[in-house]
């Protein structure tokens, strides 16, 4: 599927109520909540929809991405899943192309498995909906499994959807300006052309963008993705990820599978139309974007180890995104001491977490207590770097 077009509702006029500043699956999925809490909102961004959100699989797995000592992680995302049916309603189930039939988690040889071994540990300890299963077992739900497989942990509440497409349906509910911002102070953005750079400031609710065009709203919500630490002294940085999209009959896979492969991660998520996507590469390579050889032989090499059949479809697009990380691994969401509400740093679960991050994002420009405690995401817990 292409990159997006620009669809948003026309760009509202005279001074909007929040100015969401980053076009992601994030971004619009907060103004889209403002809006139907009845806000007035514009979202700033180049190129609204083509960044990270464009690039990710669309796995909604609390439990296959839960880790040991983020017990707050793991609450956020569990409740995000829970917020994800109703999300998914209001968009279209079938449009967006949600499903919600399971995961597979495998492990490829022993050492993986006592790898897989120890993430189960958790499971218990966390009190989590999940089935241990045998070789046998794992090959009975996904039939495409190499026999070599060592067994697995299968997940009925991970689920997933298409984030493409729930890309497209959000831009057709919200107003979006292909524009950089540039600055932000006060109560003001000032909005342009040029792609961000490191010389914007953001404080309070204000924005600056660079044609240069100042644009005056009630609150800020600085929603940015990997970008945030450009604009703003946050620690966030960009994380690659390739990924590459593989095209087969429908029904050829069964369900997602995520696997651990010579102690590598990979995951391979089949849609409804035949596309299968697999994922993803972390490399600590700033800004870049290419999508390299060794990047794409990594992923197709754990790939149909795994799912030995793979190899006889076509390979139809590789792409590479920018995660935004942070240095504890936990997104932040939260109102600054700035004055500025952000909504940023969700690494690899910005999909996952994008309905409950925007309930909380909206309670909070209405000054109202949000849906779950965000203490452990505020933006002032890196102050003192």
């Amino acid at each position: 599927m292409p990159a997006p077009e620009l669809v948003g509702t026309p760009e509202p006029t005279g001074t909007p109520d929040v100015i969401v500043v980053g076009g992601g699956i994030i971004g619009l999925a907060v103004a889209w909540q403002l809006r139907r809490d009845g806000a007035e909102v514009v979202v700033i961004d180049p190129a609204p929809g083509t960044g990270a959100s464009h690039a990710a699989a669309g796995m909604l797995a609390p439990i296959h991405e839960a880790c040991w000592q983020e017990s707050h992680i793991l609450r956020l995302n569990l409740a995000a899943s829970r917020a994800w049916p109703a999300f998914a309603e209001a968009l279209g189930t079938t449009a967006v192309d949600y499903r919600h039939n399971g995961m597979l988690m495998v492990a490829y040889d022993a050492g993986d498995k006592a790898v897989l071994d120890n993430l189960s540990d958790l499971h218990e300890r966390e009190d989590l909906p999940v089935e241990r299963l045998h070789s046998r077992e794992c090959r009975s739900r996904e039939p495409l499994l190499a026999p070599g497989v060592r067994g697995g942990v299968y997940s009925p509440i991970d689920h997933q959807v298409n984030p493409r497409r729930v890309i497209v349906e959000l831009l057709k509910r919200v107003p979006t300006i292909p524009a950089a911002a540039t600055e932000i102070t006060g109560n003001q953005v000032v909005t342009g052309g040029q792609v961000m750079t490191g010389n914007q400031v953001m404080t309070s609710n204000q924005v600056i963008t660079g044609n240069p065009r100042v644009m005056t709203c009630g609150q800020v919500v600085v929603a940015a993705g990997a970008w945030t630490g450009k604009l703003l002294s946050l620690p966030i940085r960009p994380i690659k990820g390739q990924i590459l999209r593989l095209n087969g009959p429908e029904g050829l896979m069964r369900l997602p599978v995520k696997g651990v492969v010579r102690g590598s991660s990979v995951y391979v998520i089949p849609r409804s139309d035949g596309e299968i996507v697999v994922g993803a590469t972390q490399e600590e390579q700033g800004f870049d974007t290419r999508v390299t050889a060794g990047g794409v032989h990594e992923l197709l090499r754990d790939a149909i180890a795994l799912l030995p059949a793979l190899s006889e479809i076509d390979l139809v697009e590789t792409w590479a995104g920018l995660r935004p990380g942070t240095p504890d691994n936990a997104p932040i969401i939260g109102m600054g001491d700035d004055g500025i509400v952000y909504a940023s740093g969700h690494y690899r679960n910005g999909i996952l977490t994008a309905p409950i991050t925007a309930a909380a994002v909206s309670a909070l420009v209405q000054g109202h207590d949000p849906p779950l405690d965000l203490s452990p995401f505020s933006p002032n817990r890196f102050a003192s770097q």
